[in-house]
């Protein structure tokens, strides 16, 4: 069966480019007769905003974008996360270099902006030196067919170098929790925004390593506003208003345009939606 699934971050209201990721992701589900889950992403203390869950939730409900089961939160997960670094111990060590020294000694930037960790600390930390994140070895080819972007192709090393899975203050990296929760949920297809396109081999790397089998992808243009800049609460993006946006996310995915959402389901055609990392969001 089918299992997909919304994951946002409570990091503020739902807005439009979050939007299209859960409507794409519902639509997908739908189609298919499966079963759709909401996991609220609230591993990152500092940036969930007080209510900004159960906003995002009634926004959901609101829009008809209804959900199968209870709503999972990564924030009460840790033992499961914990659980699989202990499996992934022969293949983690923990560094101690800080933002500048990785930065002087890079190998470059990752398509994502991120530096390319050139392994500094592989054969140990250096005597005096605070440990600051476990990481994890990255190595081999990593290749995926994702539904709408096509072939994707990452040399680890290289494009990405070793990368963190949790910080020395306990905090639990995205890669990690993304890939445990999506094997213990059992989903099947990942309907998400571009800007993860290249998080997906790291994702692919660890669900190998751990033994969980890997899903289908399927990357839909992230939405962005006339500067070029993903939409976000940073950017000020403004608030999901109403269904008048569902009618927006379904042109902004190239679906035709309709406010019943049966409709849209019998509608709903992948193949139409651009095979680009980023779209402008339609004022």
């Amino acid at each position: 069966m089918y299992l997909g699934r919304f994951a946002p971050s409570p990091s503020g209201p739902l807005h439009f480019g979050s939007l299209v990721a859960a409507l794409a992701s519902w639509l997908d589900a739908r189609a298919a007769h499966g079963r759709w889950l909401v996991r609220i992403e609230d591993l990152d203390a500092p940036r969930t905003q007080p209510g900004a869950a159960e906003e995002i939730l009634r926004t959901l409900d609101r829009l008809g974008l209804h959900w199968d089961g209870v709503v999972v939160y990564q924030s009460q997960r840790t033992e499961l996360y914990r659980k699989a670094l202990e499996r992934l111990h022969d293949q983690t060590y923990w560094c101690a270099c800080s933002r500048r020294e990785i930065a002087d000694s890079s190998l470059g930037l990752a398509a994502d902006g991120a530096q390319i960790y050139p392994g500094t600390c592989r054969s140990g930390v250096a005597p005096g030196k605070t440990p600051r994140a476990l990481r994890l070895k990255a190595a081999g080819a990593i290749e995926f067919i994702d539904r709408v972007q096509g072939r994707q192709t990452q040399l680890l090393e290289r494009d990405v170098g070793d990368f963190v899975l949790e910080r020395s203050d306990g905090q639990f990296a995205y890669q990690l929790a993304v890939v445990v929760d999506d094997a213990a949920q059992g989903i099947t297809d990942v309907v998400r925004g571009a800007d993860l396109l290249d998080s997906t081999p790291r994702q692919i790397h660890l669900q190998r390593l751990l033994g969980y089998a890997t899903p289908r992808y399927l990357h839909v243009p992230a939405a962005v506003n006339a500067a070029g800049e993903k939409l976000s609460k940073q950017t000020g993006a403004t608030p999901v208003r109403g269904r008048q946006d569902l009618r927006r996310a379904l042109a902004f995915l190239h679906q035709p345009e309709t406010d019943d959402l049966a409709q849209a389901v019998r509608a709903w055609d992948p193949g139409l939606i651009a095979a680009r990392r980023a779209q402008a969001a339609a004022p």
